[in-house]
């Protein structure tokens, strides 16, 4: 078999790089294409060289495990060891995988292989490799989203204790940072309409409506009064609940108020909701923005949203738009 030095270093520069990529997605580590570049480089230039070497299979191994290492190091960005840790172990991980994957295709398809010392020669057409990576990379990036977001919203649950003076529901909350509405300068949480009949019972009783904005529209819901919501130990009386779509890992959406404890305190609210938490765009609030959303909530709890409703012609005091 005649290997080509060139065609190996380009096969295992492409393989490296891809593998090192998805590793700093699964880490949320921001990728450098030249430190990422660069790493594959090293990794082709590794496995071009690695065979002039005879090694015992126990050393062997150790040195292809520091080189990972190394690799995993040089694309790395950042201060923190967190990263780096968490970015080897999905590196090594993925080139674990992604390699028995190779070995069980060629063994299916019979194609010939040549074992070495902790490495083996194939005669593969390249566009079965090619595809292979690009499927595997799919189904990572795919896991890796859907992992994270699934984390994201693990991270977020509270247990709520909700009561009427007739019955008690036990329900998982969700802190939402974009839930901003209010309802007579009262904030509102967002519940289903099952879970309007769960808690009120057949005949819920309505004590105003609010417009509710959101990207799929406007539209008018109404609010209802529950007496009781204890959040994490604190209990918070006459919680003023809307109908509105609600996600299957819990049942109500809370207001950013409930879980920061006091209505004035949106400073911490409104710099995690410029925040992206999934992209890689992340800032804080200027402090001129910072000033208008606390003195727009501020205004709001005065009884702004009263007015607001009695002047669109509501006689039970309809709700301001509010915007989740």
């Amino acid at each position: 078999m005649i290997v080509y030095w060139e065609y190996a270093f380009a096969e295992n520069a492409f393989l490296d790089g891809l593998l090192l990529y998805l590793a700093e997605k699964c880490a949320r580590i921001k990728v450098r294409v030249l430190k990422l570049l660069l790493s594959a480089c090293l990794g082709g230039a590794f496995a071009v060289l690695y065979p002039l070497f005879s090694l015992p299979s126990w050393a062997g191994y150790m040195v292809k495990f520091l080189f990972g290492v190394v690799m995993a190091l040089v694309a790395a960005e950042g201060k923190r060891i967190k990263p780096y840790l968490v970015m080897m172990c999905a590196f090594f991980a993925l080139t674990f995988a992604f390699g028995g994957i190779l070995t069980a295709v060629y063994s299916f398809f019979g194609i010939e292989t040549i074992d070495g010392t902790g490495f083996y020669l194939e005669r593969v057409p390249v566009a079965l490799v090619l595809s292979g990576a690009g499927i595997f990379s799919v189904l990572v990036l795919a896991g890796s989203r859907a992992y994270l977001r699934y984390r994201h919203v693990q991270k977020n649950l509270f247990r709520c204790k909700l009561s009427t003076d007739e019955k008690t529901c036990l329900w998982t909350g969700y802190a939402d940072s974009g839930n901003c509405l209010t309802f007579r300068g009262a904030p509102v949480c967002v519940i289903s309409a099952a879970g309007v009949f769960a808690l009120f019972g057949a005949h819920p009783r309505a004590i105003g409506h609010m417009t509710v904005t959101t990207v799929n529209g406007s539209r008018s819901s109404p609010v209802f009064c529950c007496r009781r919501l204890e959040l994490d130990g604190v209990l918070h009386e006459n919680v003023c609940l809307t109908v509105g779509e609600i996600g299957t890992q819990f049942q109500i959406l809370l207001h950013t108020a409930l879980t920061e404890g006091a209505y004035e305190h949106t400073g911490c609210t409104q710099t995690v909701a410029s925040k992206n938490w999934y992209g890689r765009k992340r800032r804080t609030l200027s402090v001129r923005e910072r000033s208008a959303s606390v003195a727009a909530f501020s205004e709001g709890r005065g009884g702004t949203s009263a007015e607001v409703g009695r002047e669109q012609g509501s006689g039970d005091g309809q709700g301001k738009t509010d915007r989740a």
